[in-house]
């Protein structure tokens, strides 16, 4: 399961997607948040669900590799599905003593349940899209005027990212250490739940040892090349702007503006 999560790793490709300003990318993931949360009927979210399938077909990530990310949250799907089925209030269809099914319950449950897979497909696709470089860069543009009032714009983007980043090496971290402890004899997956929590000692101690030693060996990499924060720093490449940015995330809002506006045109 620790494989199939895709936060944080990114998918090299030449594409639209992947050209698009990450100043850009940033605002549009946050509207397509804004809008996912004030959709609250089928059409809507059919809409929203072809965008990101379009968006994917144009960034030529592949649907398996999405897809995957999805399955470390059924157990998250699950549990959201059934509150929201089983406890809602409303019209009542089905009851057993104290479970009862209403017809509110049952979109309440469809409507959280494709909004989160909705929320993380979306955002997955920032990082999957996007450099670590350039994602520190337009998280940095975008928080630079906070500068006037004492925030440190750059070591905020630089720290955001390094733990956007740090998600994969702990995984794969993760995965090596479960592989080894199992090959020991270690058990993880029988018992109950205390002698799971027991169970995950092994696993947990080397993985803080090992994530320190990694923060460790990037502190004193960085220093070693003199970084020094965002003070007097110049880049390779600086962010401009392109007629074609404007043009996709003008298209992009007008998108979400209707969808967001639905409930209020019918």
């Amino acid at each position: 399961m620790l494989k199939d999560i895709t936060i944080g790793q990114y998918y090299p490709a030449d594409t639209p997607v992947h050209r698009l300003d990450p100043r850009m990318k940033i605002i549009l993931v946050f509207l397509y948040i804004v809008a996912v949360f004030f959709v609250n009927s089928y059409l809507p979210f059919g809409l929203l669900a072809l965008y990101l399938l379009l968006v994917i077909r144009v960034s030529k990530i592949p649907l398996g590799m999405i897809l995957r990310g999805l399955k470390p949250l059924r157990f998250i799907l699950i549990i959201t599905f059934v509150i929201n089925l089983f406890f809602t209030p409303g019209e009542n269809l089905w009851s057993y003593g104290f479970l009862k099914i209403s017809q509110e319950g049952v979109h309440q449950a469809i409507f959280m349940a494709i909004r989160l897979v909705l929320l993380v497909v979306g955002t997955s696709l920032l990082t999957l899209t996007t450099s670590p470089i350039e994602l520190t860069d337009g998280i940095e543009k975008l928080l630079s005027p906070l500068r006037v009032i004492g925030v440190p714009a750059h070591e905020l983007a630089m720290m955001m990212t390094i733990a956007l980043r740090f998600i994969p090496t702990l995984i794969d971290e993760t995965d090596k250490i479960m592989k080894a402890q199992m090959a020991r004899g270690a058990d993880f997956e029988s018992g109950n739940v205390l002698s799971r929590a027991k169970n995950l000692v092994p696993l947990l101690v080397p993985l803080f040892v090992n994530a320190l030693r990694r923060a460790e060996e990037l502190a004193n990499a960085m220093e070693s090349r003199c970084y020094r924060g965002g003070d007097h720093r110049t880049k390779l490449n600086e962010l401009e702007f392109q007629a074609s940015d404007f043009i996709i995330s003008g298209v992009n809002l007008v998108f979400f503006i209707m969808v967001s506006a639905y409930r209020y045109l019918v």
